[in-house]
């Protein structure tokens, strides 16, 4: 027999939370149907972006439902406990230690994912992405227990570049968040679009409001002054609500295209209404007047039916998000983590928003993308798309060799007992139940 051998406190610094907070990250597949599945869903409930948590948790109701009606999960109901994620890793931690979920789901914002990512294989759930679109979250900080179920933010810049790319702007500028994604952005925006189009120039020039800014008017000028041919903007939600009316008071969009990559989300159109402006390239992660499937139109009238709304994407990225855990767990006839992230490797599943794949090495889906222009419309009280453009997934997304992601194994130690010294500090009956596995 092989022993693997620690100190005594590097022992307990292996064991992380104490023991029993420890015991109760254990996922133990639970065969009793009257129990049910729980899911621990994570999104911005509250402040200026609650409106983005409110879409996902309609889309989640809408499959939750569809799910146990179906026979939910092994014969088990499925239950979903709804967290805002302002305090992301306390939260995940509370959700599988205290509430003992059986899944992770969610995440709105791209730094509240940064930080939780990493802690997620001390947990032992998976985690499914359906939002926050920074590429660490399948790339540098990629680990077996992370699934992305939405478009990430490099395959949205590469679909906006793609359409860019066909026009004859040469310089450009950007506004965006002063944060992960914005800044992410505009670097996968200037790489995608230099690799689609020769001579085109990126000024020094830029701006970089902080999130959740009310005051955009002196960034309004300094776009004003930057000599640009087009403008780059990623900002989102209320801050591109707040931007796009104090830019019309500038007239802004009558000096410049503006390419707004969250631009056609259901949140920004719906406040705006009569004020977003016309003939703009705007982008989203799913629009819900395309594909034209049976898939597509039966969730848009379950919505519709519901909510009086149309679906945002977030909405259905979160009802995309649950059905694969479900799915997944139903076909490796257990919750077990392991067999989970097992079955959903890899996996086919078609969407509202059309085919998607989670591509194996990186946990990354794979999906089209659709992006349009804005036009007014006499049928519904917010602008649409027109024409809409959708751009191949595979066409966008970058090679894993340049994702930065290396999914790394599980490695498994046997501990012996009778090397490890009695403290006071840990209750050792519980040991044997602990060792074995060491991450």
């Amino acid at each position: 027999m092989s022993y693997y051998h620690y100190s005594r406190r590097t022992f307990l610094q292996q064991l992380g939370w104490a023991t029993i907070g420890t015991l109760g990250a254990c996922n133990f597949s639970n065969t009793d149907k009257s129990q049910p599945v729980r899911i621990g869903a994570m999104y911005l409930l509250t402040g200026g972006f609650a409106t983005y948590g409110e879409f996902a948790r309609d889309g989640i109701k809408i499959a939750q439902e569809e799910i146990n009606a179906a026979g939910g999960i092994n014969g088990r109901p499925v239950e979903v406990i709804f967290e805002h994620e302002g305090e992301p890793v306390q939260t995940a931690r509370r959700l599988v230690l205290q509430e003992n979920v059986d899944f992770l789901l969610g995440i709105d914002s791209s730094g509240n994912a940064e930080a939780l990512v990493p802690v997620i294989p001390e947990l032992e759930r998976v985690l499914m992405v359906t939002h926050a679109a920074s590429p660490k979250v399948t790339g540098d900080l990629c680990n077996q227990y992370v699934f992305r179920c939405s478009v990430n933010g490099p395959q949205n810049s590469a679909a906006g570049a793609e359409i860019a790319a066909k026009e004859a702007y040469q310089k450009w500028t950007t506004i965006g968040p002063d944060y992960a994604f914005g800044l992410q952005s505009w670097e996968f925006f200037q790489k995608a679009l230099q690799q689609r189009k020769s001579g085109v120039k990126f000024l020094n020039q830029t701006a970089f409001p902080k999130l959740g800014a009310q005051d955009y008017n002196s960034f309004i000028v300094t776009l004003q002054n930057t000599g640009a041919d087009a403008i780059w903007c990623s900002l989102w939600g209320n801050d591109l609500v707040n931007f796009i009316r104090q830019a019309g008071d500038f007239g802004l969009f009558d000096k410049f295209p503006i390419y707004m990559e969250l631009g056609a989300a259901m949140e920004v159109l719906t406040a705006l209404g009569e004020q977003m402006p016309t003939g703009q390239w705007v982008g989203t992660r799913y629009w819900w007047q395309t594909p034209d499937t049976e898939v597509n139109r039966n969730f848009v009238q379950k919505f519709r039916q519901r909510y009086n709304s149309y679906p945002s994407y977030n909405a259905e990225n979160a009802y995309v998000g649950l059905h694969l855990l479900a799915a997944a767990a139903n076909d490796a006839g257990t919750t077990e983590t392991k067999a989970v992230i097992k079955a959903l490797e890899g996996r086919q599943y078609l969407a509202p928003m059309g085919e998607l794949i989670i591509r194996e090495q990186d946990h990354q889906a794979i999906v089209d993308i659709t992006w349009g222009k804005t036009v007014e419309s006499k049928e519904y009280d917010f602008h649409v798309l027109k024409p809409i453009q959708v751009v191949k997934g595979d066409l966008v997304t970058r090679e894993l060799s340049v994702t930065g992601c290396k999914m790394v194994a599980e490695k498994e130690f046997t501990i012996s007992t009778n090397n490890l010294h009695h403290s006071q500090d840990v209750n050792w009956e519980l040991i044997p139940s602990l060792i074995g596995k060491v991450y």
